[in-house]
C-alpha cells in the first residue's frame, strides 16, 4: 500500500534532489550539453560576492524574525489563554493569516507600504513615512519581516496554545500560595513547561525564515539593486533565468547543508535546556 507514495515521493522529491546534487558537479546551464567540472562551482560560490550578500541578508533577516515571531506569539498566546471573553473567537481570528496565502499577502502589503502609508503621511505632514519603505536598500528588509512576522506569528501562537494547555493549574495555584509573582509564575512553572514547544517554533521558525522566498518576490523582488534578495531568489533567478543552473545548484547543495546543521544545532542545544528546566 506504500509503493505508491513511495514512487511519488522518490519521483518528485528524492530525484530532482539527486538530480541537482549531480549537476553541481558539472556547467550545465539547463539546457545543451555539459561536462563534468568537479569541485569549482562549489568554489566559485565562495568568491561570489552576490551570494555573500544574499547569505548576510537571509541570515539577518532570518534572526530577527525568529526572535521577534516567538516573542510575539508567546505573549498573545499567554492572552488568549487568560480567562477572557470571546477567547474561542479571538484565537480563529489570529491564525487567519495562516491560511492566507503568502503571495496575495505580500501584494496588499505591497500596495499599503507603497502607497496607503505614504499617502497618510503626506496628509498629516509626517515628512519621514512620504517615500515608501520599500524603495530603501537601508530599510526594505524591515518591511519583509513585518509581513512575515505578522503572518507566521498566527501558526507559532497555536503550537503555544497547545503548550500552554499541558500546564495544570494546580501548579498556578501552589506558587500563587508561596506568593509567586506572574513573571515568577512565567519564568519557574509556565516557560519550563512548554520548553518543548519553544524548541519546536524556534527551529520550525529559524528554518522557514531561511528559505523566504513568496515574501520578497511580492514585495520588492530582491530590490532596490539587490539589497533584499534571499538565497532562495538567487538560486531561482540566476539558476533558471541566468544561465547558472549548476552553479546555483551547487548554492543550493550549500544552503541545504547549512539549514540542516542550524537546525540540529538548534534542537540539541534547546533540548539540553529543557532538561536543565
Amino acid at each position: 500500500m506504500i509503493i505508491p507514495a513511495l514512487v511519488l515521493f522518490f519521483s518528485f522529491h528524492t530525484l530532482p534532489v539527486l538530480q541537482g546534487i549531480f549537476y553541481s558537479f558539472t556547467n550545465f546551464k539547463g539546457y545543451g550539453n555539459w561536462d563534468f567540472i568537479g569541485f569549482q562551482n562549489y568554489i566559485n560560490i565562495f568568491q561570489d560576492d552576490r551570494a555573500y550578500n544574499a547569505y548576510f541578508f537571509t541570515f539577518k533577516f532570518a534572526i530577527v524574525s525568529t526572535v521577534l515571531v516567538n516573542v510575539i506569539s508567546l505573549i498573545i498566546a499567554l492572552g488568549l489563554n487568560a480567562k477572557i471573553k470571546f477567547k474561542k473567537t479571538l484565537r480563529g481570528i489570529y491564525f487567519m493569516p495562516n491560511i492566507l496565502s503568502i503571495l496575495i499577502v505580500g501584494f496588499i502589503f505591497n500596495y499599503i507600504f507603497a502607497v496607503f502609508i505614504p499617502d497618510i503621511a503626506e496628509n498629516i505632514g509626517l515628512t519621514a513615512l512620504t517615500t515608501s519603505i520599500l524603495g530603501s536598500r537601508d530599510y526594505a528588509w524591515v518591511a519583509i519581516v513585518i509581513v512575515a512576522v505578522w503572518q507566521a506569528a498566527a501558526f507559532n501562537t497555536i503550537l503555544y496554545l497547545a503548550g500552554l494547555a499541558t500546564v495544570p493549574h494546580d501548579l498556578y495555584e501552589a506558587s500563587s500560595l508561596d506568593g509567586a509573582s506572574t513573571w515568577q509564575n512565567f519564568w519557574h512553572v509556565t516557560f519550563p513547561l512548554i520548553a518543548p514547544f519553544f524548541t519546536i517554533n524556534m527551529v520550525l521558525a529559524m528554518k522557514n525564515f531561511l528559505m523566504v522566498f513568496d515574501h520578497i518576490v511580492a514585495l520588492t523582488g530582491g530590490g532596490p539593486g539587490r539589497s533584499t534578495q534571499s538565497i532562495s531568489l538567487l538560486i531561482y533567478e540566476d539558476g533558471f533565468a541566468g544561465g547558472q543552473f549548476a552553479l546555483q545548484s551547487a548554492n543550493a547543495v550549500i544552503y541545504f547543508v547549512i539549514i540542516v546543521t542550524i537546525s540540529i544545532f538548534q534542537i540539541r542545544i534547546l533540548q539540553k535546556r529543557e532538561v536543565q528546566l
